[in-house]
């Protein structure tokens, strides 16, 4: 339900007596929190950029006027919520959430909120992005396009452009994408955009959570030192933290309950009720000493993710070359109980998260002359592996007697993982181009994606009718579950690069 001003002023005045009432947690020494981790049940005006701002990639001062939110790109996909763990009476003061950017995690964390009988300010500044939430046509799972359906008939669940709805807030999570441009640095427009609107707007008591991935220290750069320019002081008059999503797109046992959020506060202060926040999301909460901390949590944790990638990927070319199964070693080595995460090969990594963020740590590292070749080589690897896709389906066509030239060549999915409609930095965006450099007329298939954009502009759809059709070559990019791909053992010619049709006689792989 939407609130009066009167309710409004009266929930203000709930939550200062709520912080008046309540103890700092545990600390440490020099007044951050205690160093053993607490894992918690859950129960308007232009803001200049500052100086160390303007040093950072792709932030342009005039590009964050706090009226201007920069434009959001349409990331997609939801998760299932259980059973609620809170309820909004358990969070005293905080009755209304805004959410900032209604992507892929924006949107299914304003339904978890709403779930939790939440007054939700859904914000997007792309009018077609909120035109398909109104309408419905948003990648979710089933489960969550019923409880979209529900929530968009409820006062209380509103979605808008208009950032001044931001002061009406208790608490605003900002959930907005933080690409890499063309040279591989971060790309911050969108996020310092967002950051100052919602400076702009910040009202004395209000909780400010970012959670998008980013370099160490930005919560600091894009909200802490703006506001104190404005006189709201992190820890006494706002409470700023951060807490990085963790949304696993397409994955209904991934939920945003039964998955713990690592939180860091400004102050202990800005934890404690941050963490009320976000417990809301979560049945458990994991904090940590700062907000610093738990910036290179999520750092650490895709690139950990990105170098398990590479190395799985190299090792399918080391199986290749000795013969033997890629997915049966692998498989094998999973018995193991401990020391050993199973990671499988595939075409390429694409999605927003794996392909971007170790490129803000290591852009980062290299302002502070750390070298970190490991990772610098897992990227590298992770760049190479569609160019490394095109090369094996040049070899198998050459070993057949003929090359791509002039061969009609059908790849089957080009989402970036099976289950999503997502095609952001998917492999097949180079893979295409790359076969057709080499003479090949390529077409895609994708029931999920009826069409993509390729780098030179150009529009790709999807093939309606490839099932019925012969090919020279048909590559196996990414398989959706619940569709049917029996037609594809009728190929002559088939290139793997899933590592999932085992039984094709006519298969190859990677």
């Amino acid at each position: 339900m939407r609130l009066s001003a009167a309710d409004h002023v009266r929930t203000q005045h709930r939550a200062a007596d709520h912080r008046a009432d309540r103890g700092a947690p545990d600390t440490g020494a020099a007044g951050t929190v205690a160093a053993d981790p607490v894992t918690r049940d859950a129960g308007a005006l232009d803001v200049p950029v500052q100086p160390n701002v303007l040093a950072q990639p792709n932030i342009v001062a005039n590009n964050i006027a706090a009226d201007h939110i920069v434009p959001v790109p349409r990331p997609r996909s939801g998760l299932g919520r259980p059973t609620p763990v809170l309820s909004a009476l358990s969070v005293p003061g905080i009755a209304t959430v805004a959410v900032v950017g209604m992507g892929y995690v924006g949107l299914p964390t304003a339904l978890a909120l709403h779930r939790q009988g939440i007054g939700v300010i859904g914000l997007d500044v792309s009018q077609t992005r909120l035109s398909a939430i109104r309408s419905r046509q948003v990648d979710l799972l089933p489960t969550d396009l019923g409880r979209l359906a529900a929530a968009l008939e409820d006062p209380g669940f509103r979605v808008t452009d208009d950032a001044d709805e931001l002061a009406e807030a208790d608490a605003v999570i900002i959930c907005v994408p933080t690409p890499v441009d063309a040279h591989l640095n971060p790309d911050l427009q969108a996020l310092a955009g967002a950051c100052a609107a919602v400076v702009a707007r910040a009202r004395p008591g209000q909780v400010l959570v970012l959670t998008s991935t980013t370099y160490v220290g930005c919560t600091r750069d894009l909200l802490v030192t703006p506001l104190a320019e404005r006189g709201l002081r992190a820890g006494e008059d706002v409470f700023v933290a951060f807490s990085p999503e963790r949304i696993d797109p397409g994955i209904a046992e991934h939920e945003h309950t039964t998955t713990p959020r690592v939180l860091g506060g400004v102050t202990p202060e800005c934890a404690q009720w941050a963490s009320d926040v976000v417990g809301l999301l979560t049945e458990s909460v994991h904090l940590v000493s700062s907000a610093e901390a738990a910036e290179l949590t999520k750092l650490y944790e895709n690139t950990f993710r990105a170098v398990t990638l590479a190395l799985a990927n190299e090792f399918a070319g080391i199986c290749r070359s000795l013969d033997l199964d890629p997915v049966e070693v692998t498989r094998a080595a999973a018995t193991k109980p401990y020391g050993f995460l199973a990671t499988y090969p595939g075409p390429g990594v694409g999605g927003h998260c794996i392909p971007c963020d170790p490129h803000y740590l290591l852009w980062q590292l290299r302002s502070s002359r750390t070298p970190a070749p490991l990772i610098e080589q897992a990227m590298t690897a992770i760049a190479e592996r569609p160019h490394q896709v095109v090369a094996r389906a040049v070899e198998v066509m050459s070993d057949l007697g003929r090359g791509l030239g002039g061969a009609r060549v059908l790849v089957v999915g080009v989402a970036y993982k099976p289950g999503v409609q997502d095609v952001r930095e998917t492999p097949a965006v180079e893979i295409i181009p790359g076969l057709e450099a080499r003479g090949a007329s390529v077409w895609y298939v994708d029931p999920l994606v009826p069409s993509m954009s390729l780098p030179d502009g150009r529009l790709m759809a999807s093939h309606a009718s490839a099932a019925d059709e012969d090919w020279d070559l048909v590559l196996l990019h990414t398989v959706h579950p619940q569709h049917d791909y029996s037609w594809v053992s009728r190929s002559t010619t088939v290139l793997d690069a899933t590592y999932r049709f085992e039984s094709l006689p006519s298969r190859h792989v990677v």
